[in-house]
């Protein structure tokens, strides 16, 4: 009941409701919320989920893919105090959503994490590829600069990116989170 409510036009006053939600879209969604840590209340995810899921449909086919990966964003971001949108900016900028991606520096991932991260925070054996590890790593990093830079955007991206001192990579990012993920 909750799920036909939060997929009602009431609910959506910011975001265009998808008319065409299917039976396996709805119930994956369901189950999404059933294991999603991170929300303040089942609504909240609901509405969070089928609104994002929309939003990446096109770049991840597959709705028990797409949903399980906004889970783990919402988690992770959420854990390390990251805007999820945020993280769904980066991921787009950093990999286009390609969880196997691999830099020709070495990046790994969706969020592109670099191998010596393993050494600072995590284990040698901690696999990048790894959806959950790989969110986990990049939020963690992310907040820390956030943190170093007081609160800057701006420049936290810019030391994310490794180009501090340039405005392309967070230009970027904020570019990608105005225009796909941003809630109005």
């Amino acid at each position: 009941m909750l799920l036909l409510a939060a997929l009602s036009p009431a609910a959506w006053p910011a975001a265009a409701v998808p008319r065409d939600l299917d039976a396996a879209t709805r119930a994956a969604i369901e189950q999404a919320v059933a294991r999603s840590p991170g929300f303040d209340n089942r609504f909240d995810a609901e509405v969070w989920l089928v609104d994002m899921s929309h939003r990446l449909a096109s770049r991840i086919p597959d709705a028990g893919r797409r949903l399980a990966l906004l889970r783990d964003v919402h988690a992770a971001a959420t854990a390390a105090g990251l805007s999820p949108q945020l993280v769904l900016a980066v991921i787009e900028v950093e990999s286009g959503f390609q969880r196997f991606a691999l830099s020709s520096a070495g990046a790994r991932g969706l969020m592109q994490v670099m191998p010596f991260w393993r050494q600072e925070i995590g284990t040698p054996d901690d696999n990048l590829f790894a959806r959950r590890t790989n969110l986990r790593y990049g939020c963690a990093i992310l907040a820390v600069y956030l943190k170093r830079e007081q609160g800057n955007r701006w420049r936290a991206l810019a030391r994310y990116n490794g180009s501090l001192g340039q405005s392309w990579y967070p230009a970027r990012v904020e570019r990608a989170l105005r225009q796909h993920w941003q809630i109005p």
